[in-house]
């Protein structure tokens, strides 16, 4: 059953293609907001997302930009917007496709079908990929960190003896902060060495960094790995 992420903010709308695409098979989830589209999009893995242009917290241009930052999901953007300029520029941030305002139930089945089968998703939770694909032996050894593990070989991360789940990039972040431990990594070294996109910004390292830091059981209030040093960057340190 696919898993689809529904970003409108319009409760007639979002209600409208919740029930379209239970119908169709798809399972369902949703978000009257960008930013809580991104916070979902941290916490699971999803094999397309439906997203409106007119959120209330962010311009649907930008909710994309950082939704392509954390994750290569497919994304079918729905806009009132007809501009052909505007829905070329779109595609060019990375939508996948999209949908003008007004549209019916089965033109969404029949695009997200169509993506689906060009993407054969889910994508957030690939092994491989990102910076640790091609690295050097060296940076492919296991890491210990307090009773931290992190084995990016293996592509897991063992806490006090469990094993902990983690997006795609998410797992990036942590591996490369892991084998620079002690270290203070800048925000634009983490962009640069982890996303290696050049539209990603700071704010998508600080979703990343708040979904890790819930994960490993601790907060930007009480840290315990995660020490962040104002102004510098973050580093990865053993709990004190």
């Amino acid at each position: 059953m696919p898993r689809v992420l529904v970003v409108e903010d319009d409760p007639r709308i979002r209600a409208f293609l919740i029930e379209i695409l239970t119908e169709h098979g798809f399972a369902v989830h949703n978000s009257s907001d960008g930013f809580g589209a991104l916070r979902e999009i941290t916490r699971m893995s999803f094999d397309a997302v439906v997203l409106d242009l007119g959120l209330p917290d962010l311009d649907g241009a930008d909710a994309l930009r950082m939704i392509r930052g954390l994750s290569p999901v497919p994304v079918v953007v729905a806009t009132a917007r007809d501009d052909e300029a505007e829905i070329i520029r779109l595609l060019n941030a990375g939508a996948d496709d999209y949908l003008v305002k007004p549209f019916s139930g089965g033109q969404l089945v029949a695009r997200l079908s169509a993506v689906l089968r060009r993407t054969a998703g889910p994508h957030t939770q690939e092994p491989g990929g990102g910076p640790w694909s091609a690295a050097p032996a060296d940076l492919m050894r296991p890491v210990s960190v307090g009773r931290l593990t992190v084995d990016p070989g293996a592509r897991t991360a063992v806490l006090d003896g469990h094993e902990l789940r983690f997006t795609r990039r998410e797992f990036d972040l942590l591996a490369f902060l892991a084998h620079h431990a002690g270290q203070v990594v800048s925000k634009r070294r983490l962009l640069s060495e982890v996303w290696r996109e050049p539209y990603v910004d700071d704010q998508t390292v600080d979703v990343h960094l708040s979904a890790l830091r819930r994960k490993l059981g601790e907060s930007a209030a009480a840290p315990r790995y995660l020490r962040t040093v104002r102004g510098v960057g973050i580093k990865l340190v053993e709990p004190r």
